[in-house]
């Protein structure tokens, strides 16, 4: 007995004493090295590796960065060399190789080199003979090819993250199959495409607790083989972003009794959502967002009365609203997160009283009706409530239920008033009220407790005014204010005085005719989005280039008064739109603008004068060019012509002479070219051939859109966008485009002083739209190959010295309805068609050698045969042949072809039906000898008209 205590004594002292012992000695000689051998392989800009070989700490690698060793062995166990991130500076990543010296590491039971940029090597095959691991993160560190198939030899690994490697892929995935102690299996983004076996190899991991196959372009299931073997302890599932179809419910139903998380979202699940869920009494969340399920909620979701998040959006259910919120009878004290947005839901809002528990409420986008009701719900945790894009009417209720209110949103509805309660909500940062019909004034009171509030968007609320005290200092600091088509001016807006946090600022369309005060200008220091336009405001402009300190900044002062030079602007803008103004002076700034960000320019209808600068072809990734209705000269800058993203470029009414400008380098994306109303000389080019975007009959986006993007505040991002408008002449009228601008296909180049012909290149803008020639000096024919231009809806060639026939093919152009040839040396015969006889007159008028309809000239050859004697005729006879006069050839050969149709369809019935028949043949012979005689004399009369 005492022995043994005495051995225990000792044992304990080792124990003890070991580590301080291992302190001392420092690691193991080998492992110290292999480990310097590691580092010799990687690059290590930001020296996270420093104290690796130190002089401080030369001989004890267990202290070194990262390194962890076991306490009585000094062997290393754990190496934790997850790149960390901070703002400002992003991941500190390490770069270069993974060094085999790591096989020295016997004892090596953990290891982290995640979020490193080990960019375009493969995952090493050694690391399959670590046999110790138990936890492998290798995650978002740029690795690329296949995966070694040697993991498989790692049997006792417990954690395996290789996710967010974009370039990694496999050919199957038999080898996961052999870790057995699997619990956590992370493969997320990598390309699993050709793993046909995943479901099996799944099912073959009795330990599994975790599945990351997001966005792996998995192929869908096959049907489910045994699994006897499968995990009884999945409780997390993530197959999001995939091609499933709704086979993979059938798998999951296989882990019913322990899944807990489940995300589908982003496959091609359709039908019917199936009751299997219900089966699921431990799911807490389940998010089956982007999907084409329809229909409404299976009554078994009552059964899941732990359910926290449920996220059905953007699919296709078409329930009504109150049935819906019955089927979750289960979960009215645990939900807190439901989001049905953009779906079909209809019906009114109902009282969502019952569920207690509830943070965040989305039902955007749906069809819902009606008012709120008087009892919404007291629902003192939400946080997050979302009813845009429905037809709810009235007026928004007493929001004083909603203490923990963070964002509102209830744009795009039929609302007409909003409660002075909202005013209460001090924990609100954002309230989004626009696309409206909001009417009355909001006072102080709607805003004098938001202390909180930093989004505020009540555009497009014409009806709505704003009426503060002069003194009124918010309680908030905003850093995004939409405001536009609201009632503001004529002052302008002082209470924005304090606001020295804005980013985001459209007080346009406000009634403002106030100058804008220096304070003002100040204030932009932060300024990513400053939109004045159509107010009537006056002044000079402000040197601004100092002012917005932001990567990607837009400005939008157009349509006011605004005068004077244009000062320099931020080196960083994205889009400038000083139209409709007052301004003067040359546009020598545009050189001291960044290339690489700027996308939008809009100068039309001021008093700028003087030449262009030529500083084009640093603008790489210019988009939209206006700087029509001005007064510049001088001749087109030949950078203009290396404007490789440009798609609309309108430089109308102004006073450039010399040469057509050289295009050769902007055709690809060009889709609106206006050089009209100048003195341009010289021939048309034949670069036309290289417009791709005007050769393509294929309709492009819609809207040309600049998006801005932010954190507004911790928890909500917002999408800030901007749509690009010109004014573009179409059809004889000059237009506003905005959202339709992208669609808007026109060549303009008339009112110049061009000479030549039309270049045949012309013809191959198959998917042109507009085409303006008019009031050159053209000359030459018409090219045949304008038949071409398949989708031109307008053409104007007047008033020139064009000349020849007009082109057969013109007139199989079956979308032209705007044509206008006159005034032209044109001669001939107008060619047969629809389109081109519905012209009016006046679309062929000055052209004297021109003949046919629409014109009263006839052709040669076609004068009005004489009218016939009838003075020999009696009065019998006279009126015969009148009666006789519409039976003419084509009348009987259609008479025939309709009589062998009508033959044989009732011919054919009588075949089939005795009864019919009976009755048919009882007819025809009522009716025989009527038809014997009509058909005898109708032979005769055809007989001597074709004798005739």
């Amino acid at each position: 007995m005492a022995a043994s205590e005495t051995i225990f004594q000792i044992l304990l002292f080792i124990s003890v004493l070991l580590p301080f012992l291992n302190l001392a000695l420092g690691c193991i000689d080998t492992e110290r090295e292999a480990l310097l051998q590691f580092k010799a392989a990687l690059i290590d800009d930001n020296g996270r590796l420093s104290s690796w070989g130190s002089e401080e700490l030369k001989n004890d690698c267990c202290n070194w960065t990262a390194v962890r060793c076991d306490n009585l062995t000094g062997h290393v166990t754990e190496i934790h060399l997850r790149a960390p991130f901070s703002i400002g500076v992003g991941f500190s990543s390490l770069r270069g190789k993974i060094s085999p010296s790591l096989l020295q590491l016997q004892n090596l039971n953990y290891l982290d080199l995640s979020r490193n940029s080990f960019t375009g090597i493969p995952i090493p095959e050694f690391i399959g003979s670590l046999s110790s691991l138990q936890y492998l993160d290798l995650s978002s560190s740029d690795f690329s090819g296949l995966i070694p198939h040697q993991l498989m030899n790692l049997s006792n690994l417990r954690h395996l993250n290789l996710g967010y490697n974009y370039y990694l892929n496999v050919e199957n995935l038999e080898w996961v199959s052999h870790l057995s102690l699997l619990s956590y299996l992370g493969l997320s983004s990598v390309n699993l495409s050709k793993a046909i076996d995943w479901a099996q190899s799944v099912n073959n991991l009795p330990l599994l607790e975790k599945l990351d196959l997001a966005n792996c372009s998995l192929p869908d299931i096959k049907p489910p083989s045994p699994h006897f073997n499968s995990s009884k302890s999945l409780y997390f599932v993530d197959l999001s972003k995939n091609r499933l179809s709704s086979s993979i419910f059938s798998w999951l139903s296989n882990f019913s009794s322990s899944l807990v998380d489940i995300d589908l979202s982003f496959n091609q699940l359709e039908g019917l959502i199936p009751d299997v869920f219900g089966n699921m009494v431990s799911l807490v969340y389940l998010r089956l967002i982007y999907n084409q399920l329809e229909g409404g909620l299976p009554k078994s979701f009552s059964n899941l009365t732990r359910l926290q998040t449920l996220c059905l959006s953007n699919n296709s259910l078409t329930e009504e609203l109150h049935e819906f919120l019955q089927k979750l009878s289960g979960v009215e004290d645990s939900l807190q997160d439901l989001e049905v947005d953009s779906n079909r839901l209809t019906g009114p809002l109902p009282d969502f009283t019952r569920f207690s528990s509830l943070q965040i409420l989305y039902l955007n986008f749906n069809q819902l009706n009606g008012t709120f009701p008087e009892a919404f719900g007291q629902l003192p945790t939400l946080t997050s409530l979302w009813l845009s894009g429905n037809q709810i009417k009235g007026s928004l209720p007493d929001l004083t239920v909603f203490p923990s209110l963070t964002d509102l949103r209830v744009e795009r509805n039929q609302l007409k008033g909003i409660d002075k309660s909202i005013g209460t909500l001090s924990k609100l940062q954002s309230l989004d009220a626009s696309y409206n019909s909001l009417e009355g004034i909001i006072s102080e009171a709607h805003l004098s407790n938001l202390s909180s509030l930093l989004f505020l968007d009540f555009s497009y609320n014409s009806l709505l005014s704003f009426n503060f005290s002069s003194d009124w200092v918010p309680p908030f600091k905003l850093r995004d204010i939409r405001l536009a088509s609201c009632k503001l001016g004529p002052h302008f807006p002082k209470w924005l005085q304090n606001q020295n946090q804005l980013s985001y600022v459209d007080i346009s369309s406000a009634g403002i005719s106030e100058n804008v005060p220096s304070w003002f200008w100040d204030r932009s220091m932060g300024l990513a989005y400053l939109n004045l336009s159509h107010n009537q405001i006056s002044g000079l402009l402000p040197d601004q280039s100092l002012n917005f300190s932001c990567n990607r900044c837009g400005i939008d002062l157009s349509s006011n008064n605004f005068s004077g030079p244009i000062p320099p602007v931020p080196p960083n803008v994205t889009f400038l739109n000083l139209s409709e103004n007052k301004l003067l002076g040359s546009v020598s700034f545009l050189c001291a603008i960044n290339g690489e960000t700027f996308r939008y320019l809009d100068l039309s209808n001021n008093l700028l004068s003087g030449e262009l600068p030529d500083c084009w072809a640093q603008f790489k990734v210019l988009d939209v060019i206006s700087l029509a209705y001005n007064n510049l000269s001088g001749e087109v800058p030949s950078s203009i012509g290396s404007l490789l993203q440009i798609e609309a470029l309108q430089l109308r009414s102004n006073n450039f002479s010399g040469k057509f400008p050289p295009l050769e380098g902007c055709t690809l994306r060009i889709q609106i070219l206006d050089l009209s109303q100048n003195d341009l000389s010289g021939n048309i080019p034949p670069c036309f051939e290289s417009f791709t975007a005007l050769i393509q009959s294929n309709s492009s986006a819609a809207k040309i859109v600049f998006s801005y993007s932010g954190f507004v505040g911790i928890l909500y991002y917002r999408s800030l966008d901007y749509i690009g408008n010109t004014l573009v002449q179409w059809k004889g009228q000059e237009m506003e485009y905005a959202n339709n601008l992208g669609l808007l296909k026109t060549v303009d180049l008339s009112r110049n002083k061009l000479v030549g012909n039309i270049p045949k290149q012309v013809g191959s803008l198959a998917g042109l739209a507009s085409l303006n020639l008019s009031r050159n000096y053209l000359s030459g024919e018409i090219i045949e190959e304008i038949g071409q231009m398949k989708r031109l809806e307008s053409l104007d060639l007047s008033m020139n010295r064009l000349s020849g026939k007009i082109p057969t093919s013109l007139a199989n152009l079956n979308f032209l309805g705007k044509m206008d040839l006159s005034n032209n040396n044109l001669s001939g015969k107008i060619p047969s068609g629809t389109q081109l006889q519905s012209f009016e007159v006046a679309a062929y008028s000055g052209n004297p050698e021109l003949c046919g309809l629409p014109l009263p000239k006839k052709c040669p050859g076609e004068e009005t045969p004489p009218e016939p004697s009838f003075s020999g005729l009696g009065k019998d006879e006279m009126i015969q042949d009148d009666e006789d006069g519409w039976i003419n050839l084509e009348f009987y050969l259609s008479m025939g072809l309709g009589l062998i149709l009508g033959f044989w369809g009732v011919f054919g019935t009588m075949i089939l039906n005795s009864k019919c028949r009976f009755a048919y043949f009882k007819c025809l012979g009522h009716i025989n000898d009527w038809i014997c005689l009509t058909t005898a004399l109708i032979m005769a009369k055809l007989q001597k008209k074709l004798c005739s």
